[in-house]
């Protein structure tokens, strides 16, 4: 790596005078910048060198990289011992430990949040991506073809819904049509099922499509599911699988001995740990960092994501989108998607931003993202989005995933850079560190097989899929499933307290809405909010005022009246 031939580059094109060195085969920059954008490109720069990844430590004095973290400590962790301590409690997190309960193992998962599914795993579009996008032979494009096969019998063990909808990749003007010829080499070197179809036959998978709308590629294996039903079903496995899962549980350091480590230090206390898993998305650097094997940089990627209303659902029915065609483009946006709830997801957006959780949104380019997508379809409006959100992606200047043992430990495994495709990847991510972390612990015993292990889980009663009669004779044995407390998503008090009752302990509005679809419509909660308050403050046996919306930080009622 030709160290000073980068340094004069990035002080060319960006503007800036950094230091750059080499630090566990990757490229260091560090300095001083004005501008976020000025971090970000000389993190690009850096990467286009022949190097493991780029260690981004560039400042900018307006940087707020501050990350959610539990409010309180105390030490009822500190007699803790596990062969397999994982990071992360979002789908990767939660699909690796249901991966490893299969083997006789102590396996622990925290993550710093009241619940699973938290960040990413709740803030994506939920798309099962068919494969195409990715470059061939990268890790990602194994993965996300993997991962996309594996969902088939794994959406059915763990019985979460999955549409296989498929993939539309529409254009707006014939001259473009020689792409389909490129596209289709591509997909048959990947084994991929494809179809170019010109407007007529678009016409009959999607009538409502924009005249501008002249012909598409059609990718059959695409799906679409909910990522944060999905996180959920990968937990409660696991859990029934004997894992342990601790919430509001932050890993605040690392403690190593030689090439290993041997305990994490979190607000509840030291545990001691054979292997730790890093799964913990866009904060995966800081992780690596406490262990002293950081060669990457998250920088997170924002994109915003607006829903319309379930009653326009009926204008569309699969995944499209049209993209710009731009060899520079670092990062997909989204078009359209019909969810398996029925909504229509219009998006995401991309656009880097400073803060790891940043989930603002702005007006401006949320209505720009809106206009702009909608453009696809007739008879959806911006009028119909009824409620709009944003996530981050944990990219990586190298944008590949990161799956690795380290180099340098013999016991610490990265799973970073886990972006889009990432949630369409998660099954196949999960074997992948399967096999490396069975390798590092068969050096140390025969890891056996867990002969209790049953990686079938069932969901809760969903009385909206319900026909008449089977309705009538769950109400019949018991009555609460006849109160309606959610009118727009038709959901019952007999579903809210399966939920509380649930193998994963939960006690919020927001771990209700996760799990029920509770305030997931048209009124966005203004009307059931209260309701489904009252029946966790009965069934938890809390106080109004301490039943909350996410966590202890999001207090609902300040003071309850007598």
């Amino acid at each position: 790596m030709n160290l000073e031939k980068i340094r004069k580059k990035i002080k060319k094109k960006v503007g800036i005078d950094v230091k750059v060195s080499e630090e566990l085969h990757a490229i260091k920059l560090e300095g001083n910048a004005k501008e976020w954008e000025q971090v970000v490109k000389a993190g690009y720069i850096a990467a286009d060198s022949k190097c493991k990844g780029v260690i981004n430590n560039i400042l900018v004095d307006t940087i707020d990289d501050s990350i959610s973290k539990p409010n309180f400590y105390n030490e009822e962790l500190d007699q803790e011992e596990c062969d397999v301590l994982i990071i992360g409690a979002g789908i990767i997190g939660c699909s690796i430990a249901r991966e490893l309960s299969k083997y006789k193992l102590n396996i622990i998962l925290v993550e710093k949040e009241h619940d699973v599914a938290m960040h990413a795993s709740s803030r994506n579009d939920g798309m099962i991506h068919p494969g195409f996008a990715p470059k061939i032979n990268s890790l990602k494009s194994k993965m996300n073809l993997r991962g996309n096969y594996l969902y088939n019998k794994i959406s059915e063990d763990l019985d979460v819904e999955m549409n296989k909808t498929g993939s539309l990749i529409l254009f707006d003007s014939y001259k473009t049509l020689p792409l389909s010829l490129i596209f289709s080499i591509k997909c048959k070197k990947i084994n991929l099922e494809s179809k170019t179809l010109l407007r007529k036959k678009l016409l009959e998978l999607e009538p409502n499509l924009a005249e501008k709308v002249k012909w598409g590629y059609y990718l059959p294996s695409a799906k679409v599911m909910s990522p944060y039903l999905m996180t959920v079903a990968y937990a409660e496995n696991a859990v029934n699988n004997g894992i342990k899962l601790y919430l509001d549980t932050c890993v605040m350091n690392v403690v190593r001995k030689n090439k290993e480590i041997t305990h994490v230090i979190t607000n509840q206390g030291e545990i001691k740990t054979k292997v730790v898993i890093n799964a913990a998305g866009t904060s995966a650097d800081i992780i690596a960092d406490m262990a002293g094997d950081r060669f990457y940089t998250i920088h997170p990627r924002k994109g915003e994501i607006a829903l319309a209303d379930k009653k326009v659902g009926k204008y569309f029915n699969r995944i499209a989108g049209m993209p710009e065609i731009s060899l520079k483009s670092k990062s997909k946006g989204g078009g359209l998607i019909k969810t398996v709830a029925g909504n229509i997801l219009i998006g995401p957006n991309a656009f880097e931003v400073q803060k790891k959780e940043d989930y603002t949104t702005s007006n401006k380019s949320l209505k720009e993202m809106i206009n702009d997508r909608l453009e696809i379809i007739k008879s959806v409006h911006q009028r119909d989005v009824i409620t709009y959100f944003a996530g981050t992606r944990a990219a990586t200047y190298k944008e590949e995933f990161i799956i690795e043992l380290s180099e340098n430990l013999d016991n610490f495994i990265h799973v970073a850079g886990i972006q889009s495709p990432g949630f369409a990847s998660a099954p196949a991510i999960a074997e992948r560190v399967e096999n490396i972390t069975l390798e590092v612990l068969n050096k140390s015993f025969n890891v056996e097989k867990n002969k209790n292990y049953n990686p079938i889980r069932r969901k809760n009663k969903n009385l909206n899929i319900m026909d008449k009669e089977e309705r009538d004779k769950l109400i019949h044995k018991n009555s609460d499933y006849g109160e309606i407390i959610c009118r727009c998503e038709e959901i019952s008090k007999g579903e809210i307290i399966d939920a509380l009752n649930s193998p994963i302990s939960v006690d919020t509005v927001d771990g209700i809405k996760r799990r029920t679809r509770a305030g997931m419509g048209r009124c966005q909660g203004g009307f059931c909010m209260p309701l489904i308050m009252e029946i966790i403050s009965e069934y938890k046996n809390l106080k109004m005022k301490d039943v909350y919306k996410k966590n202890s930080e999001s207090t609902i009622v300040v003071k309850e009246t007598k």
